[in-house]
C-alpha cells in the first residue's frame, strides 16, 4: 500500500491542561499496540530543555515523549523552541540550534518562516513513522494569537489533521473551558475537533456522567475519556516547577534549598532530589527569605546577569554569606555556576545590554558571554573524593565560557581529559555546567554526602521516568477509548489495515505481528 502517516493532536483549554502528559500517555499506548509513533510539538515556550545525540536542543517534554514512544529524542520532534529571556523576548531557537533574539512583535512576523521549518520536520517524522501525536501550545483560543499561528489550530489546518482538546477539571469550570475554547474556533477549526479529553478527575464518576451527556449534547463531540488525578506523578515538566513531595519527616538526612529565579532554566536537574525520599527540597520563591538549610543549590538561567542583580535585590546573597559562615555547601549549576565567580561579561550584549557584572566571588573563574551556545552531552568522574572515581554524566545548554584560575580545584574529570567545573579551596563552594549532575545514582549520592549527608542508593533517572510512564500509560490505556482512538487514527490511511498488523479487539487498536 502507499504509506501514509496518521497525525493526531491534542491541544488544551489552557496551559498545564495536560497536553504534554497526554501524548507521553498516547506515544506509550500506541507503541505497546504496535505502532511505530513519535511525538511532535511545532512551537514550545520553554527554559527546560535537552541535548539530542547530534547536538541540537528541544523541548524537555519531547525529550521525555520520546522515551515514551521508545525512540531517539530529534530536533524535528520540536522544529521551534523559544526560550525568553525577558518579559517581551526570547531567543529563537530552529531545528535545534539558535538563530536569533527577538522580541516579541519581531517573532510574531518572523511566524512564516518559521512555520516553513515547522512543516518540514514535520515531512521528516511522516517518512520514519506511522503515526505522529502532535501537542499544542497553551490554548487554540487565545484570539489574540490566531493570526500567522503555528503553534495550535495553525499547524492542523495546514497538514489537515484531527483535534482533541483536554481540559483541567481542577482547575474548576471544566465544562465552560471545552464549550468556551470549541466556540471560538473558526467553524473549519471546529469541525477538525474529534473529541474531548478531561484531566485530573477526582470522585465519583457516576456524579460527572450527567454533566459529560450534555457536553456531548451540546457540541455534538464526543468525550474521549476521563482520566483520574495521577497523584505524585513525577514526570519531567515542560515549564512549570514541580514542588509536590511525599515525604517522611522522620527519614529525612538533608536539606536543600534552591532559590527561584526570574528566567530559571533547566529545572528538571532538581527531580531526582525531589522524589528522593530521604531528601527535603524547598524552591525558595522570590521576597521570600532562604531558611536554614544543608545545601543551597543557584539553578541554571536564561538570563544570567538579570538573575544575578536579582538575587541579591532579594538579599540572597547575604543568606548566602551565613549559610557558609555555618557550615553550610552552595553548588551553582550552569547559571548559577558563573554568578559564583568573580565576573560575568557580555561584551556583545548576548543575553541583555552589554556590560559586566560582579559575581558572588566563591569560585576562582571569569565568564565571559559569547553568542556561540555549548551543547554536548559529557560523561566523566567526580573528583570529590580521593577513592574510587565516581562516574556522571549530563548535558550542557550554555553561551558562556568560564576560565578558572590556574591553580584551582576542578569538579570533575570528563573523559575527553579536560577538566569541568569548580571547588572552593575550603571545599565548601562547588559549581559546574553540567545539568543532570544528580540523575545517575552513584553522582547523587556522592554528591549528598559531600553535603554533609548519608544516603541511600536513588534510582537511575531514565529508570524512575520510565516507571512514571509506564504508570501514566496504564491509566490512559484504561480510561481512554481506544476503539474511538483507533478509528481517527485508521480514517488517515488510503487502506484500513498497514502491512504487517491485526486488529487487537480488547484494546481496540492494530497490534503489529
Amino acid at each position: 500500500m502507499t504509506h501514509k502517516t496518521a497525525t493526531i493532536m491534542i491541544q488544551g483549554t489552557t496551559s498545564d491542561a495536560g497536553k504534554s502528559m497526554l501524548v507521553a500517555g498516547f506515544c506509550r499506548c500506541l507503541k505497546n499496540h504496535g505502532w511505530n509513533v513519535a511525538p511532535f510539538k511545532p512551537q514550545n515556550m520553554a527554559l527546560n530543555s535537552a541535548v539530542t545525540k547530534d547536538g541540537g536542543e528541544i523541548g524537555r517534554a519531547q525529550a521525555v515523549q520520546a522515551q515514551a514512544a521508545g525512540i531517539e529524542p530529534s530536533v524535528h520532534m520540536n522544529p521551534v523552541l523559544l526560550k525568553p529571556s525577558s518579559d517581551t523576548g526570547a531567543q529563537v531557537i530552529i531545528q535545534g540550534k539558535a538563530v536569533s533574539d527577538m522580541q516579541a512583535k519581531k517573532y510574531h512576523d518572523y511566524k512564516q518562516v518559521a512555520m516553513q521549518a515547522v512543516l518540514s520536520s514535520h515531512k521528516v517524522l511522516c517518512a520514519d513513522y506511522e503515526v505522529i501525536v502532535v501537542e499544542g501550545a497553551g490554548s487554540p483560543a487565545e484570539i489574540n494569537l490566531r493570526k500567522g499561528d503555528i503553534a495550535n489550530m495553525g499547524f492542523a489546518e495546514a497538514v489537515d489533521c484531527p483535534v482533541i482538546i483536554v481540559a483541567d477539571i481542577d482547575r474548576g469550570g471544566v465544562f465552560a473551558q471545552l464549550v468556551g475554547t470549541l466556540d471560538l474556533l473558526a467553524e473549519s477549526e471546529q469541525k477538525r475537533v474529534v473529541g474531548f479529553v478531561i484531566n485530573k478527575f477526582r470522585g465519583d464518576i457516576k456524579l460527572l456522567e450527567p454533566g459529560l451527556t450534555w457536553l456531548e449534547q451540546r457540541t455534538k463531540k464526543p468525550v474521549l475519556g476521563v482520566l483520574p488525578y495521577i497523584h505524585n506523578l513525577q514526570l519531567a515538566a515542560e515549564d512549570a516547577i514541580q514542588a509536590e513531595q511525599n515525604l517522611d519527616e522522620e527519614n529525612i538526612r538533608i536539606h536543600i534549598c534552591v532559590p527561584v529565579f526570574k528566567r530559571i532554566s533547566n529545572h528538571t536537574d532538581f527531580d531526582m532530589l525531589r522524589v528522593h525520599p530521604q531528601v527535603k527540597l524547598t524552591f525558595v520563591a522570590q521576597h521570600s527569605p532562604i531558611p536554614p538549610c544543608d545545601l543551597i543549590i543557584l539553578p541554571g538561567s536564561k538570563n544570567v546577569r538579570a538573575d544575578l542583580a536579582l538575587l541579591k535585590d532579594m538579599h540572597w546573597d547575604k543568606a548566602l554569606q551565613r549559610h557558609l559562615r555555618y557550615g553550610g555547601k552552595v553548588l551553582g549549576i550552569c547559571g548559577g555556576y558563573q554568578m559564583l565567580g568573580h565576573a560575568i561579561a557580555d561584551p556583545q550584549g548576548v543575553e541583555d545590554t552589554p556590560g559586566t557584572s560582579t559575581g558572588l566571588g566563591y569560585l576562582p573563574i571569569n565568564t565571559e558571554l559569547r553568542p556561540q551556545k555549548q551543547l554536548t552531552h559529557s560523561q566523566g568522574n567526580l573528583l570529590l573524593t580521593s577513592g574510587e572515581p565516581v562516574p556522571i554524566h549530563g548535558y550542557e545548554i550554555h553561551i558562556g565560557t568560564s576560565t578558572r584560575a590556574e591553580n584551582a580545584n576542578p569538579l570533575i574529570l570528563l573523559n575527553n581529559g579536560k577538566y569541568e567545573g569548580c571547588i572552593s579551596d575550603d571545599n565548601q563552594v562547588a559549581g559546574s555546567y553540567l545539568h543532570g549532575l544528580f540523575d545517575s545514582p552513584q553522582a547523587l549520592q556522592h554528591l549528598l554526602a559531600w553535603a554533609g549527608a548519608s544516603t541511600e542508593l536513588a534510582e537511575d533517572y531514565s529508570a524512575q521516568q520510565e516507571q512514571e510512564i509506564a504508570r501514566l500509560a496504564h491509566v490512559c490505556q484504561t480510561h481512554l477509548n481506544w476503539d474511538a482512538i483507533n478509528t481517527i487514527i485508521h480514517h488517515q490511511f488510503t487502506a484500513p489495515t498497514p502491512s504487517g498488523a491485526t486488529t487487537d479487539s480488547k484494546a481496540g487498536v492494530q497490534t503489529h505481528v
